[in-house]
């Protein structure tokens, strides 16, 4: 029996990554001019969580995951805003400890401070970029306004806004603070969810399930708001949603734990200090 010829593959071991690298939807940012902005992946961390006890906030992994799901925006500048209460544009001041020109302007007035965003985001075909405040970090006295652009067609840059809430209060944005991130949407991807409102009951396997989590989480709860029961000192966390498990045993077939979202990659011009 002759022996069986070996199977070529004319392309390389690594056709299949090459090929989902080729058809992988993307995200190009182009600097309009040379700038101290920057774009990396959301940082898991947050300066309040590493203040919580033995950092149990980090426990949470829908928080953590949620820090990491998109790039934040940075200035490399250190931007100081002042909102006398006013409606105007000139009732916002707007400075840095340098008195430089800021990287930050009051063009629609009630107290509404605008980045100048300095890239142009080019998405892949069908693809929007939700313009938002970075997740679950807060900047004492403003909030972010959030903005949902189609960035697979516009020639036109967006801005980013935190509207100021208190009057005569100082909020102060320092170089690394998080200005803006990015999450890209596919478009009309929300519209073509079928939904659905139904009890408990209609569920009997889930109703099941559920009612063991239910039982599991009133019992760790339990004892964790009584210091007297927890062993050496710390807390008790339930972490079935953490390891991916349920009571039963059952695990989740795709669970995350963490992000790796891609850096943006440089063109090779310095960037400006």
């Amino acid at each position: 029996m002759a022996p069986r010829p070996r199977t070529k593959h004319p392309r390389g071991p690594h056709a299949t990554n090459a090929a989902a690298a080729a058809t992988a939807p993307t995200i190009t940012a182009f600097r309009l001019f040379p700038t101290t902005f920057a774009i990396h992946p959301a940082p898991r961390h947050r300066g309040w969580m590493e203040t919580t006890d033995e950092r149990f906030a980090y426990r949470c992994l829908p928080l953590v995951m949620a820090n990491q799901a998109g790039w934040i925006i940075t200035s490399g500048r250190t931007v100081i805003a002042r909102w006398s209460g006013g409606s105007g544009p000139d009732a916002l001041t707007i400075r840095t400890p340098e008195d430089e020109e800021p990287p930050a302007s009051s063009l629609f007035g009630y107290g509404i401070l605008t980045w100048d965003v300095p890239f142009l985001f080019r998405t892949t075909p069908g693809y929007n970029l939700l313009a938002r405040g970075p997740a679950n970090w807060w900047k004492p006295g403003a909030i972010p306004l959030e903005g949902l652009v189609e960035t697979d067609w516009s020639v036109a840059t967006f801005t980013m806004n935190w509207k100021l809430l208190h009057p005569r209060r100082a909020v102060r944005f320092e170089p690394d603070d998080p200005v803006c991130m990015i999450v890209p949407q596919r478009r009309g991807e929300l519209e073509s969810f079928e939904t659905g409102l139904r009890t408990l009951r209609s569920g009997p396997g889930l109703r099941k399930q559920y009612r063991a989590w239910e039982k599991a989480r009133d019992a760790a709860v339990a004892v964790f708001q009584d210091p007297s029961r927890w062993p050496g000192g710390t807390p008790p966390f339930q972490l079935h949603y953490l390891r991916g498990t349920s009571p039963g045993g059952a695990s989740a077939p795709e669970h995350q734990t963490k992000l790796a979202l891609r850096e943006f990659r440089s063109d090779g011009r310095r960037r400006s200090r």
